[in-house]
């Protein structure tokens, strides 16, 4: 069995989870007798390489059983794409604190990086086991069924929209239209979620533009034209990252993170909301609103559900079991058993098989008209998101 310490850190967007995770991997280290020291790397990677490294055996047992509900990253988490001038730099730092055990929780990007460190130390002859973590509100890893942080940040949307629904229904009379706009770059889980909000035909969203369908103008408005004929006013749900036929997102943002990520309405750019607003004043000249929540979907821990708690928790316990038995070059994922009842267990998917790729919604999961999801997409949904509050209507008043 390899001894030695092992190295923890948090990589991309925070999730209202991704500190469950980190629970689980802190206590389960502290429980093997082929691990030393268990540390954790401030603000990733790149916290890593200047050395940035706290000792988390040190911490009270309180503040570590703590993290299980506490969101945000708790490490500090970072953007930091590794080049091959860092290498060397990061096998320096690992045999400087002798780690031969290697975490990281994150995304498609996070996984790269975990998958590049272990190929590099394995060329150097330098052993070293890496073992990821999944997480993104994105919902866009591929192997797994789906990620400790979505189910959490689903519940957000789909509070949001239903709520923000009733309000948009009750003021018709001055607005005519809401938009609500979530993350998720190009992929369209996240907006999807929105339609569990919906119980009568009239309720929130009308519409869910998804990123996996190319945004057409006239066709958008006609829908916006038939919804407000219909019901007097019109929910609309939008990922950030809805684009034109050519890839033009309809975000004026052109703005890329380090991973070429485009960053939707970052660095004072106009959101996809905004410029969905600007269509229909321009188009209808009616009065309505936007809400553009950014990260607010990534850190709420007062609509945290217990299951993605749970599930967190666990991908971290099982990583720290996997890399004590000497696997290595594998991320834990999430297999789906059963959706009703709802039953998972844990797998492993190959880091290269992970690494940089994205798992968009799937055409069964989304309506003819491209305007909205399938009942096998809310079928999906339901056991991630767990029920949505149920509130009453007066009479026939719409």
């Amino acid at each position: 069995m390899l001894r030695g310490n092992a190295i923890l850190g948090q990589s991309g967007g925070p999730t209202s989870v991704i500190n469950a995770s980190l629970c689980g991997i802190i206590q389960a280290c502290l429980q093997q007798e082929a691990i030393g020291k268990t540390l954790g790397m401030r603000f990733g990677i790149d916290g890593f390489m200047r050395d940035e490294v706290l000792d988390l055996g040190r911490e009270p047992a309180a503040v570590i059983e703590g993290l299980r509900t506490t969101p945000s990253s708790a490490l500090g988490s970072c953007r930091h794409k590794l080049k091959d001038a860092d290498f060397p730099k990061v096998l320096e730092m690992l045999k400087k604190h002798d780690i031969r055990y290697y975490f990281l929780i994150g995304g498609n990007d996070t996984m790269d990086t975990i998958h590049r460190v272990e190929k590099y130390c394995r060329q150097q002859g330098y052993e070293l086991i890496g073992v990821g973590v999944p997480k993104t509100v994105d919902n866009d890893l591929c192997g797994t069924d789906h990620t400790p942080g979505f189910g959490s940040a689903a519940r957000y949307v789909a509070l949001s929209v239903q709520q923000a629904g009733l309000l948009a229904r009750d003021m018709q009379r001055v607005d005519q239209y809401v938009i609500f706009q979530t993350v998720g770059r190009s992929a369209g889980w996240l907006p999807a979620a929105a339609a569990l909000a919906k119980r009568s035909e009239d309720d929130a969203p009308h519409i869910i533009l998804l990123p996996e369908r190319a945004f057409d103008r006239e066709k958008f408005l006609a829908a916006v034209r038939r919804c407000h004929d219909r019901y007097g006013w019109c929910s609309i749900v939008c990922g950030e990252g809805v684009c034109y036929a050519d890839g033009t997102p309809i975000s004026a943002s052109q703005t890329k993170d380090k991973f070429a990520n485009v960053e939707f309405g970052a660095m004072g750019g106009t959101s996809a909301a905004m410029m969905l607003h600007r269509m229909i004043r321009e188009e209808f000249d009616w009065r309505g609103e936007f809400q553009v929540c950014e990260s607010l979907q990534m850190c709420a821990a007062d609509r945290t559900c217990p299951g993605d708690v749970e599930e967190a928790y666990a991908c971290g316990r099982r990583a720290v079991e996997l890399a004590v038995a000497g696997t290595s070059g594998v991320m834990v994922s999430i297999v789906r058993e059963s959706t009703d009842p709802y039953r998972w267990s844990l797998g492993t998917a190959p880091l290269a098989e992970v690494a940089l790729g994205a798992k968009p919604m799937p055409d069964e999961f989304i309506n003819a008209e491209g305007l909205s999801v399938t009942q096998a997409c809310v079928d999906y949904l339901k056991p991630l998101v767990g029920p949505l509050p149920h509130y009453v209507r007066l009479g026939n008043v719409s």
